[in-house]
């Protein structure tokens, strides 16, 4: 084979898919962990607060939320935009190109047909919005419930509420339901 043999637009195109196929699935991997990692700080946060009797400490929650959630929603957003792209872009590309008959990478298609798909959906958003939005909220609350309340954290605490508020606003946004 010469070094500068042709390589077809097929072989490029499924390149691509294999590629940001393997992104797709690494951001899911991510996506899912931080899930798990923002109850497990969330939870050692509430713990040591509760041990320690320092209402002040709850304030930290918030910002595990929102900084977490915001990079939860991004790479969930990423993912969404991979199975787009590939049903809208990549496979009728190459379905034109190999004059394949259907849809090509069916599976991108067919697992969103389920009619169980928009329940799923539904209970997803709110068990993000319960760990990104509704936790820290409580936790702010709780703050401003506690004796030891101070002017300089109430007002940390209202930029954090409203930080949330726009938050959950764009889990909301972002849903596909």
């Amino acid at each position: 084979m010469a070094a500068t043999e042709d390589v077809s637009e097929i072989s490029l195109l499924l390149a691509e898919y294999d590629r940001i196929k393997e992104e797709q699935k690494t951001r899911i991997g991510f996506r899912d962990n931080l899930l798990y990692f923002t109850l497990a700080a969330s939870t050692t946060v509430l713990a040591v607060a509760a041990e320690s009797s320092q209402a002040q400490l709850l304030l930290a929650v918030p910002v595990i939320c929102l900084v977490l959630g915001w990079t939860y929603l991004v790479n969930d957003e990423k993912i969404s935009a991979v199975g787009c792209y590939i049903r809208g872009q990549l496979g009728p590309r190459l379905a034109e190109l190999s004059g394949a008959q259907g849809t090509v990478f069916g599976w991108e298609t067919y697992h969103r047909e389920d009619a169980s798909r928009t329940t799923r959906k539904r209970l997803q958003t709110a068990v993000d919005l319960f760990t990104y939005f509704a936790v820290p909220l409580a936790c702010v609350t709780g703050f401003w419930c506690s004796p030891q309340v101070r002017p300089l954290l109430v007002f940390v605490s209202l930029g954090q509420s409203l930080a949330l508020i726009v938050l959950g606003w764009q889990f909301l946004r972002y849903a596909e339901w």
